[in-house]
């Protein structure tokens, strides 16, 4: 039977924009790219030119701390060009794909004939093993370590997340031969962390434990999954992924192929309402080839990802190698009437975190919201705001000021291990201070990082 929790302490945040449940016709790339900014703590080495021919599987660069894991190109083409920025670090590696997306053919994975280490071997060669993370600190799994359990969270609770329930339409059979992948490499310890409802289509899964989350976000948050089911002490190591990255690994055992399709939704009010849909893409694509002709008139703001998480992109840039959602809202560079839209306004359609306006009187309304952060960064005081929103048993206040004056011991004491960047995004929100605070983790987990490293 599945162990049920229910997290109390969240916000749903309800926006205009979600995407309807159709997926539009696959399109060949023209542009991908791969960027060693989606991961934590890594630090690329090139392994090819400008001009160079690839096929998809071919090794583009790898991790200086471990060459074993490399990171392939997901289409075959050339290498078009390689984006660097301040003291040279690389930003984008571009692939100008061709028509034909030929692969390299890795063999097909006979799961029952292959031990621990062979598995890990040819998903590290493929390059899907970047796809596999490890808590704490979120950087890409250690192939040597092993950790003491394998998290899969099957649902997400974040503004205009995509339905992973659709997601995994049609692609079952890829899903449970990605999780059979995984009981490989940490054998009985696999967790399928799905909603308290739904889930019909992840609940069939052989070899799992299945766990269920009730409650709002972040209840699909891995960090907050983990918390709740089995913390991490100093020292303990867990991996985690999510199903698009299963079902890649799936595919590779199935096919002996490295085919990094998925499945993004297109979100956002400043999507047309007619273009709110799923998009079948290949990771790293371009986001011209399907925002071109999608969007509203006005000045907006992309992203790649969600509102809170999500990275900030034109409309010229490309997918994150984990997103599975990209977002178009307003960007709030307006000025507000105070009396009108300002903060003397009656209210009747301002979203508050709190009960600060009379909205919240109006049911489960959704909001047009913009990026204005509607004030200035200020002392940061206590308000007891920051604790309504962190499901966690730690004092996120506490924990947060001992990061930013880097006190390891009080760092260590207050829950650090526990927790990532995502996991305060809603404090952040609700922050009458306006501090960064999803910017101060992460900044605050480096350096512990590298003081025990």
């Amino acid at each position: 039977m599945s162990k049920t929790v229910r997290i109390k302490r969240g916000k749903d945040i309800r926006l205009i924009g979600e995407a309807a449940k159709q997926i539009a016709p696959y399109q060949n790339p023209d542009v991908v790219a791969l960027k060693p900014t989606d991961f934590v703590g890594h630090i690329p080495k090139l392994l090819l030119k400008q001009g160079a021919e690839v096929k998809a599987g071919t090794p583009l660069f790898y991790d200086k701390q471990n060459e074993k894991v490399v990171f392939t190109s997901p289409v075959s083409g050339e290498v078009a060009d390689i984006v660097r920025g301040a003291k040279r670090r690389i930003l984008e590696v571009r692939i100008l794909a061709d028509k034909a997306n030929q692969s390299i053919d890795f063999g097909k994975m006979d799961l029952d004939s292959l031990n621990r280490e062979q598995v890990i071997e040819k998903m590290m060669q493929a390059g899907v093993w970047p796809t596999i993370r490890q808590r704490p600190f979120s950087i890409i799994a250690d192939p040597h370590g092993m950790p003491k359990a394998i998290h899969v969270s099957c649902f997400d609770s974040a503004p205009l997340a995509p339905e992973m329930d659709y997601i995994l339409e049609g692609q079952e059979k890829e899903f449970q031969a990605g999780i059979d992948a995984l009981n490989k490499l940490c054998p009985g310890k696999v967790n399928l962390n799905l909603p308290a409802q739904g889930g019909e289509g992840f609940s069939q899964t052989q070899g799992v434990t299945v766990n269920r989350f009730s409650g709002p976000h972040p209840a699909g948050n891995v960090g907050v999954q983990v918390h709740h089911l089995d913390p991490i002490n100093k020292g303990e190591v867990i991996w985690y992924t999510y199903p698009q990255e299963v079902i890649i690994i799936g595919r590779l055992v199935l096919e002996g192929k490295y085919d990094a399709r998925r499945r993004v939704a297109l979100t956002g009010s400043m999507v047309s309402e007619d273009k709110r849909q799923y998009h079948e893409v290949m990771t790293g694509t371009s986001l011209r080839s399907y925002l071109h002709g999608a969007l509203e008139k006005g000045d907006k703001r992309v992203i790649s990802g969600n509102v809170l998480t999500g990275t900030r992109v034109d409309s010229e840039g490309f997918l994150g190698y984990f997103d599975s959602q990209v977002t178009v809202i307003p960007e709030g560079n307006e000025h507000k009437f105070l009396l009108t839209e300002g903060w003397l306004s009656p209210g009747l359609d301002r979203f508050s975190m709190s009960r600060a306006y009379p909205a919240w009187l109006m049911g489960k309304k959704k909001y047009d919201l913009d990026t204005n952060l509607n004030g200035e960064k200020r002392a940061f005081v206590v308000t007891g705001q920051l604790e309504k929103v962190f499901p966690f048993d730690i004092y996120p206040m506490q924990l947060v000021k001992a990061i930013m004056v880097n006190d390891i011991d009080n760092m260590e004491k207050m829950g650090i291990y526990e927790v990532d960047a995502e996991d305060f995004a809603l404090p952040e929100v609700v922050c009458t201070s306006k501090i960064d605070i999803q910017k101060v983790v992460r900044e605050g987990m480096e350096n512990l990082r590298a003081e025990i490293s």
